[in-house]
């Protein structure tokens, strides 16, 4: 048996004499191409996925759909990974990983472009407004139609050609071409993470391996500040930039019916997906293995460096089953054999609740910033990019630097990761004290008296004022008057003349706003809404600020939780276990989240649009108070659930560690100092690693 070993020391020095001092250095070239070109990859996908967020209330408003169905749209990228991630994770780890990643980004890349389609093959943006139908002959606008017999409330119903119309154009829902993109993209995107993820895990020295996954997800977070920031752009310009006259729309960004070019930053971001597939494509299958990963670890692929020796037979699996069918039959007990650790379990659950709050927190926030804030949503798009996005990659790399500076353990990374958490949760409850008044609308949430809390009904839009005139209670064209309050419409104002045109057009002798002001004589509106009160103003700063905080404090225990997860499997099912964590939050997580945030913001609204078959559109103007109740609500509810299961899990987890020393006590001192050594530095054999998966042989002999 000595013998034995001594050849298979002869063996290992003969072999692996030139891949040693490769393994001493900091980092192999391909390694460092491959890291580069992972983050491409996640700044590109990052990109695009920000992006999405920020155009959700431009898609609402341009297809004419609620929150919930957006939160449908948001949720088919996650469909996408769910179809097919299981599979990637598992054969892909066993095929060529970079070259996956490629056929990857390609597929994002044409998913992006499908999702821009629709814009080329629907027709020209058409405002909902009220006085576009009543132009005299002298172009002077008349909102108050005068009633009379012969009269019909033809705005209260789409006329029969328009219902023709909006029948050929509505055949084909325009959504599902974004909602089949956003499938597409989902699906490329599959194999980025546990495939990049576990080749860096793989082929880097494990003291080095947290702060390169650390550096990759942090240049991951650039990504949605460029996204953020070309949303914004985007949203500043006209939907239809190019083919209308600028000077005969009237609305403006900060409309509740503004569309920016939404289409234009999708041709953008998938231009760049596009470019990230590039890198992948000339690099190798597998690395030279690090020298302090030849004792310890158990990967399929770094069983090539270890050969002639017989003693090594049973220690480690073959690099890769001869052919798919095998590969298959192994699939069953793997997934078995992953799912029976409690530890990986509980942790699971846990981040699926986090996530449901963080997804849904994060895909409805620029709506939040726009709705109870009143910004425009080209400023709350840049203000999440520029901002927010900021801190949570700031908090996310400076995690990665507290875990190698203090080399936390297992048992560290979890108590940080629960503590930040915590911390950021006690933060976020003074977003309740953060609130804003409902605006002051007429008909709506005051009485054309001025007189709040009103309990809307749409008969509430008609009062003594307007009731002269012919109004329409289904449209949205809002108007400013000077007292301060916001009318539906030129015509629910009561105005009976106009002066000016286009975004200048100023409505004359308003009775609706004299009545409300118990002036006499002739008061004004102008278009648009009035602008939110001062005290919202001020509130607005505090909120940002307290906003970039719990973000960066969240954000700490990211990358700790990260390598937790990472750690607590054995090495061989490391792609696996990445495939089922991002397959249980993309499925139980991404895909319900937005659905169910957005149907209960969809009760919190006030005054739907029209869409152009007379139904309902889009939501015009919420009830902030109650959006802000049950948004936040929402969110902090989710978390602490979370923390409920935190506590079983925490016992579980120093379980485990103490069941490992004490096996590690049967099979001699150098294994249980190994152990020991993983506790309180994170290096070499996970603890959740049965004895029998690492060989102490190996470890006494280097």
């Amino acid at each position: 048996m000595k013998k034995m070993d001594n050849t298979a020391t002869g063996s290992w020095t003969l072999h692996n004499n030139p891949i040693s001092s490769t393994a001493k250095n900091s980092c192999h070239p391909n390694l460092k191409m491959f890291l580069a070109a992972l983050s491409f990859a996640y700044f590109a996908k990052a990109l695009s996925g920000s992006y999405m967020k920020s155009t959700i209330t431009q898609l609402e408003r341009r297809f004419d759909i609620p929150s919930y169905l957006i939160g449908i749209i948001d949720g088919s990228f996650e469909i996408g990974n769910l179809l097919v991630i299981a599979f990637v994770s598992y054969f892909g780890a066993k095929l060529h990983r970079p070259k996956i990643i490629a056929i990857g980004c390609v597929l994002m890349s044409f998913g992006t472009f499908l999702i821009a389609m629709p814009h080329f093959i629907i027709g020209r943006y058409k405002i909902e407004t009220s006085v576009r139908w009543s132009v005299n002959s002298t172009n002077n606008l008349s909102p108050c139609p005068a009633s009379s017999p012969e009269s019909t409330s033809a705005g209260d119903r789409p006329s029969i050609l328009l219902s023709r119309g909006c029948e050929r154009e509505s055949s084909v829902s325009m959504w599902i071409y974004v909602f089949l993109g956003n499938v597409l993209r989902g699906i490329g995107e599959t194999p980025v993470q546990p495939l990049g993820i576990s080749y860096i895990d793989d082929y880097a020295q494990t003291e080095n391996a947290a702060l390169y996954i650390g550096c990759v997800q942090t240049i991951s977070i650039i990504g949605p500040v460029f996204g953020y920031l070309l949303g914004s752009l985007c949203a500043k310009i006209y939907v239809d930039i190019g083919y209308v006259d600028m000077e005969t729309v009237t609305i403006t960004p900060g409309d509740a019916r503004w569309v920016g070019a939404w289409w234009l930053g999708y041709l953008i971001a998938g231009t760049i997906t596009l470019m990230s597939a590039v890198p992948f494509w000339f690099l190798p299958k597998s690395l030279p293995m690090p020298l302090d990963k030849h004792d310890t670890s158990c990967t399929p692929e770094q069983t090539r460096f270890i050969k002639d020796s017989p003693t090594m037979e049973h220690k480690f699996r073959p690099e890769e089953p001869a052919n798919l069918h095998q590969m298959a039959k192994e699939f069953v007990p793997t997934l078995k054999s992953l799912l029976g650790n409690p530890v990986y379990i509980t942790f699971l659950c846990v981040t699926i609740i986090q996530f449901n709050s963080l997804i849904g927190m994060v895909t409805y926030k620029p709506k939040y910033i726009e709705q109870h804030y009143g910004q425009s949503a080209s400023k709350a798009n840049f203000l999440m990019g520029m901002i927010n996005i900021p801190a949570v990659a700031l908090g996310m790399f400076s995690g990665g630097v507290v875990m190698k500076k203090y080399k936390l353990g297992i048992m560290g990374a979890a108590k940080f990761t629960f503590g930040t958490s915590l911390l950021g949760f006690f933060l976020s409850l003074f977003f309740f004290a953060m609130g804003c008044e409902n605006s002051k609308v007429a008909g709506i949430t005051v009485s054309y008296t001025g007189v709040e809390d009103l309990s809307y009904q749409e008969e509430s839009l008609i009062s003594e004022c307007n009731s002269g005139c012919l109004c329409s209670r289904r449209d949205w064209d809002p108007v400013c008057g000077e007292n301060g309050i916001t009318y539906v419409s030129p015509c629910l104002a009561g105005c009976t003349s106009s002066t000016g045109s286009g975004r200048n057009t100023v409505f004359d002798n308003c009775n609706c706003v004299a009545l409300a002001d118990n002036q006499q004589g002739n008061l004004t509106a102008t278009l648009g809404q009035c602008p939110r009160r001062d005290s919202c103003d001020k509130i607005f700063p505090y909120f940002l600020a307290l906003s970039v905080l719990s973000s960066f404090i969240i954000s700490l225990g990211g990358t700790p939780g990260f390598m937790l997860l990472v750690r607590c499997i054995k090495p061989e099912l490391k792609s696996l276990a990445l495939g089922i964590y991002s397959l249980a939050t993309r499925t139980l997580a991404g895909i319900p989240a937005p659905i169910y945030f957005g149907a209960i913001i969809d009760t919190t609204c006030l005054k739907w649009g029209n869409n152009m078959c007379g139904g309902r559109g889009a939501c015009r103007i919420y009830n902030t108070s109650v959006y802000r109740i049950v948004y936040l609500g929402l969110t902090l509810g989710l978390r602490t659930v979370s923390f409920f299961l935190c506590f079983p899990g925490f016992a579980l987890l120093k379980r485990h560690i103490k069941r490992e020393e004490k096996n590690a006590l049967t099979n001699g001192s150098a294994e249980l100092e190994s152990l020991r050594k993983e506790e309180n530095s994170s290096i070499h054999c996970e603890p959740f690693i049965p004895a029998s998966d690492c060989n102490p042989d190996r470890e006494t002999r280097l």
